[in-house]
Parts: structure tokens; sequence; C-alpha cells
């Protein structure tokens, strides 16, 4: 006898169901109803939408749609907590849900910081703040207003509990929504001043369904009738299909480009086919094959950061005099190059997307950072105009910047489109690794120089990486500056007063990508190990140092006051044989600092075993969310810095799974303490600012243990899972 069950049923038998923002048959699961729910799934009730954003239906609930993918940063319960305050819900009266992609223009789902429907560059918190609560507000004062129309002459306001009264009668919010949804919205609503959900611990509503296994990721998706597929790509980056083996083993083959797909029943079958056809389909090989090799790329990164025939763009230029002419005079100087290697996504979730293409429509389900500009990919390939398109947004099994990126959309919809049934689309593992949109690899030379007082009289810092921007050509005149060209070393709030901040672009052609905490990532521990090396030129405390250097700053000082105590580097000696390194960022609208504690000798047995992070980012919405976010970036960073690195021979990727691919183990993540620095300031990002200073703390603290300065990474090239 054989018994067929699903993932989700193994993990969640019994479990509760989770509302998600479609209707569609998941065959052998949990049918999902909706995200907050608190018990089994149920009919969906009759609704009457309020504004672009809410929903309220006949048991009182209320529905937030999101334009932000909730990829585990919590960013459905931040919103939710704005809206339940707004409107004095409580909490089991609210619910958040994904918007639908949204072709309109304007985008009512944009981000108001990008003017574009995508989550990336922590920047949901930000944008939204402001825009979701003045939504909300107005809502509520349109709902007031209904009231009155039912109650002339009474003056009516919001009570707790989703009810509009005027102390004899009492509405609530479902009675009146149908009248509200007539009147015409106000110009502006005042914002609430409690703080009965904003800034509080409020649980997220994501959660339960995850642990129960009642969540749908992208990778649990199902539709009657479908097919599943698979891909194989050219071993070498950028080839093409030059042709199909003429034995396809009875599974149906598409033509990519640069790319197979393979349909067969069920996906493990479609990836072992994919990955047969790995030596019997013909490539054509692009000319700069040769070219794209990790050595070749080092090699000219750091000719062009000595080089004085190139014009490099210069980003910023402070100061009376030149900067050359300031560290010619310095007492003391410092010409350090730190490296850092391209770098892999590794979502914990594969690249998938599950579509429905008919001659009328496509409906197209995805884990996607990136809803927008899912709408003119699916457009260039089906001809069909944007009314006829539907994409839903699935929880995310990671994003990390790689599920911005259209390349999984656009093969699924075309192998839906070829063989005209529902396709499941899941690339294996090794494809996922290989062909990545990878973070830029760095060459950075920071020259700096301390005058006869131990202030720093001068900088010149010069960048080296590929340009994303240039890559992809999406700004006039091939503007290389983007968020990994100079961030983080831009805007310093140290006091440097002559300073050059110059970006070469390394002309290397590997495929480019957006990955957690983009040009910071590389930048901050470019500049915090050159602050730390001229801290000690200077014979001062690293982090003395920096406070001197940012005084003029009052929320930077604060940050690294607050670690300072937090970790007890000035009251508290490390124990023996370890040793304090301390790094600082100004970037994402938020300040943080952070410390970390090390042991042992040489690189190959380094070991991080606690953490200490200070983050003032503004206004708080939920501290259980900035403190998973920053344990959760410290992790992702931890990696990147011990053992993270992608190589490249003949533009082949050296990566094939996480078995050389290390990552954090959990018996080897340090202990991690968060304090929230007390802000009144807008709301700053929190997901990405955890993962730049883990670098160069680290490495300030291998160095003051060890006397030896790790100026490139990963400390443990090439390592592979077994090595733990």
């Amino acid at each position: 006898m054989t018994i067929s069950i699903d993932r989700r049923t193994m993990i969640g038998a019994g479990a509760t169901a989770l509302v998600v923002p479609f209707a569609v048959t998941f065959v052998g699961g949990p049918t999902p109803a909706g995200v907050g729910a608190t018990a089994g799934a149920a009919p969906a009730l009759p609704s009457t939408s309020l504004g672009a954003y809410l929903k309220i239906d006949t048991a009182n609930v209320v529905t937030l749609a999101i334009g932000s993918t909730e990829m585990g940063q919590g960013i459905m319960t931040g919103m939710g907590q704005l809206v339940a305050e707004e409107l004095q819900l409580s909490w089991s009266q609210i619910r958040v849900v994904h918007a639908p992609a949204s072709a309109a223009s304007p985008n009512p789902y944009a981000n108001p910081l990008f003017h574009a429907q995508l989550t990336g560059g922590s920047t949901s918190t930000r944008g939204w703040y402001l825009p979701m609560r003045k939504a909300a507000a107005i809502a509520g004062q349109m709902l007031v207003s209904a009231a009155a129309t039912l109650k002339p002459g009474a003056t009516f306001a919001l009570a707790s509990g989703g009810k509009v009264t005027d102390g004899t009668t009492t509405y609530l919010f479902s009675d009146l929504v149908a009248v509200a949804a007539t009147l015409p919205p106000p110009a502006s609503a005042p914002l609430a001043t409690t703080n009965t959900f904003i800034g509080q611990r409020i649980p997220r509503t994501d959660i339960p369904a995850k642990v129960d296994g009642s969540a749908i990721f992208g990778i649990d998706v199902q539709v009657p009738g479908m097919v599943y597929a698979s891909v194989v790509h050219c071993p070498t980056l950028g080839g093409t299909v030059a042709s199909l083996p003429t034995n396809s083993g009875g599974h149906t083959l598409i033509n990519l480009g640069n790319a197979v797909g393979v349909v067969a029943n069920d996906t493990w079958s479609a990836m072992g086919a994919a990955n047969s056809l790995a030596t019997s389909v013909k490539w054509t090989l692009p000319a700069s094959t040769a070219s794209r090799d990790s050595a070749s790329i080092l090699a000219t990164g750091n000719a062009l950061l000595t080089s004085t025939t190139v014009t490099p763009h210069v980003y910023e230029t402070t100061g009376a005099v030149d900067p050359a002419a300031a560290l010619a005079a310095a007492k003391t100087t410092i010409d350090a190059t730190y490296q850092l290697p391209y770098l892999a996504h590794g979502c914990m979730e594969v690249l998938n997307c599950t579509a429905v293409v008919t001659a009328t429509s496509c409906e197209v389900w995805a884990p996607t950072q990136g809803q927008q500009f899912c709408i003119p990919t699916i457009m260039g390939i089906t001809g069909l105009p944007a009314s006829a398109i539907t994409v839903h947004t699935t929880f995310l099994g990671g994003g990390l910047g790689r599920k911005i990126e259209q390349d999984y959309i656009s093969q699924a919809v075309t192998i839906a489109k070829v063989v005209g049934k529902p396709v499941k689309l899941t690339w294996s593992r090794k494809q996922d690794f290989q062909n990545d949109k990878y973070r830029p690899c760095a060459s950075i030379r920071v020259q700096a120089g301390l005058d006869a007082g131990g202030a720093i009289s001068g900088m010149i810092y010069r960048n080296v990486s590929p340009s994303i921007n240039i890559q992809r050509n999406t700004v006039p005149g091939n503007n290389p500056e983007d968020t990994g060209a100079v961030a983080g070393a831009l805007g310093l709030p140290y006091a440097i007063v002559n300073r050059r901040i110059e970006f070469v672009p390394n002309p290397a052609d590997i495929p480019l990508g957006y990955w957690r905490s983009v040009g910071e990532s590389y930048n901050t521990f470019a500049v915090e190990s050159a602050i730390d090396e001229l801290a000690l030129a200077a014979g001062k405390d690293p982090l003395a140092f920096r406070k001197l250097q940012a005084a003029g700053d009052p929320r930077a000082l604060g940050v690294l006051n607050a670690v300072d105590t937090l970790s007890g580097w000035s009251t508290t000696a490390a124990p023996k044989g370890s040793a304090r390194g301390v790094a600082f960022l100004s970037g994402f609208g938020s300040y943080i600092a952070l410390v970390a504690l090390v042991s042992g000798t040489t690189a190959n047995t380094i070991k991080v075993s606690k953490v200490f992070c200070a983050i003032d980012c503004g206004v708080v919405i939920n501290p259980d969310s900035i403190e998973a976010q920053i344990q959760g970036g410290i992790a992702h960073g931890l990696s990147a810095t011990l053992w993270g690195q992608v190589t490249f021979a003949a533009g082949k990727p050296n990566v094939v799974n996480f078995s050389n691919y290390r990552v954090l183990r959990r018996g080897e993540m340090p202990t991690v303490s968060v304090a929230i620095v007390n802000s009144t300031a807008a709301p700053g990002g929190v997901g990405e600012t955890g993962v730049p200073c883990v670098a160069p703390a680290v490495a300030n603290a291998f160095a003051k243990l060890t006397g030896i300065r790790v100026r490139s990474l990963p400390f443990q090239p090439g390592a592979k899972m077994s090595d733990g």
C-alpha cells in the first residue's frame, strides 16, 4: 500500500490554517485562509473595500493589503500594528495579506521611497510608516463621517474594538463601511498619540503558521492539473542553447535561451532529467569565457586600485585641503588594501514559480520581492495586456535580494505557455547556486593619515568593483553609482575633514545582483578596518577613538556609548584567550555599533562566541522584530565573514551546494545581545543593518588578539561544511 503525504501535512498534521491573499486548491495539504488567523480555515466573509489597503468584512475584521513582501522580517506584523493603532482595533481584528501586483500608474502598493512595488534596501517600514498611518487615520475619519450620516447632529469618534460611538449610540465598522466607501476621503486626519501597538512586542502573525506547517511558500503551491518543470543552464555563465538533444527521454524540452526547461510528472523527475541533459545539450559559449576567471578579475581590480591613467568617479570631496596634500603632511599614514569575494545568495527556498497561461489570461504564484516587475515580464512573453495578468505573492523562504530578479518568473511563464498546462517550476540547488546574480567582488584601497594631535587629517578611498548599474545599463550615461558602489563610505559621521571617495568600475561581467546590505557589506569592512588601523597607529583605544571622531553626531555617539555599556568594553576585561573588536555603521536610515568577542590563534581556529549590538533605528514599531532581524543579520554576516566565497574558472562558478558554500551551524551561533536606543527620529531600516559590521568587528578583534590583520575575506577560503 502506498500512502501519499506532502511535507506540510507531515510537519503540521491537524494544524490551523493560514489566510493568504489568493484562492487556490492545495492538493493533499491544508487550505490557506488568511494571515493572522487563529482558527481553522473558513470561507471568506463578504467584505467592503475602504481605500486601496483596507477591507472590512461582516465579522468586523479589518484586512490590510500591503505592497511589501513578507520574507521573515516581520513586515506584516509591523504594518498591522500601525493600522491597529490608528483604528483602535483589538489585535484579533486585524489580518494582513500581500497585495496583488499592480500595473496601475501610480501604483498604490508602490513603496513611496522606490516608487515601485518591490521589497529591498530595508525600506518597507521607512517607506510605509507615515503613509500607512495616514491612510488608516483617513479611513477612520471616513467611518466616523459615515456614522454621522446615520445620526445627524451627533458627534462621533473612534472607540476601541473596531467601533464608532457618540457615547450613547455605537456602530461597528462593519455597520458603517458600505456608507463610508461612498464618501470622499478627507485630505488628512490626525494621527493617534497612543502606543497600544506601536513600540510593543506584538507576536508576529506569520510565525504560528510557519511553525505548524500551514504557511504557503512558493514551493508549496499546487493547482489542479499542473505539471512540473526544472531547468539546466549552460555550465558556463553566459552560454546559450545551440541545439537540444534528439533523445529527450520522454520528457518535454523547452529552449529557454540560456537554459533548457524540462517537464515531467513530478519535481524530482524533472530535476533528474534536467541534470542528465547537462552533457547532451550543445551550448554556444560567450567570447568572454576566458576572462571570467577569479584570478584575472582580482588582478584587474588590483591594477585599477593604483592606476593613474583611469579617471575615477568621485562621489564625495570634502575639506579645503587636497586629500593627497593632507596625507603628505600627515605625521602617520596607513595605506591598506582590502579584498572581498563574490557571494551567492543561498536562500533556503530555491527559485520557483507556478504559472498558468491561457489565450486570454496569465496567473502566477511566486515568492517574489519584485511584484511590479513581474507584470511587464509576463506581458513580453504572453502578449497579454496587464489587465489579464494576476500575480500572487507567497511567503519567501529567504529573499536576500535574489528574488527581485525575473529570470525564474520568465522561465515558468514561458514553459507554461509552450505546454499549455499549469506549470510549477523548481530549480535544483545546484542550478540555484551556479546561476545566481552574485554580490560583486571588491578591491578597496584606503589611504589615510593622522596629524600630530591624532586627528584624521586626510583620506583617499578607492573602491574597484563591478557595477550593477553599468552591467544592466539602468542609468543614463552608464553612471556606475548604485547601492553597491560606495554606499557605506559616503557621508561618514567621523571627523575626516579632507577626504575623497572614488569608484572605478571593474569590467568583469559575472552576473550581478543585490545581496543583503549590498554596498555596505564590503565598504563597511574596508572603512571600519581602516578606522581600527588608524586608532592603533594613534595609540588610542579603538572604541574611544571612534567616539572622538563621531562626537559631532549625537546618534552615532549614542550607539557607540550603548554598545560600550552592553559589552563591558570599558569596564570589564575580555576573558583570557579572547579579544573584542568593534565596528560602526550609519546606513539604511539607522545607526548601529557592534562588538564581537573572538578567540583562536589562527584564522582556521577562530571562534566568535558573543556579539553585542546597539541600534538606533528611530521610532520602534516592534522590538521583537528588530532583535530578530539583528540576530539573523549577524548570523548571515558571520557566515560570509568566515566562509562565504564564490570563485570562477573559465566562466564556471565553483559552488554546487552548501557542501562547499559553508554556513553557520546552530552550535556555532554566538550569543547575541541587542540594545535598542530610544529615538524619536523617523523609522530607519533594520533588516540589512545587522550584516555589514560583523566582518570588520571580527577582523578587528582577531587583530587585537593575534596581531594578524585580516584584510581579505573570507577568513577560511575554500571551507566545506564537513570542515566543521
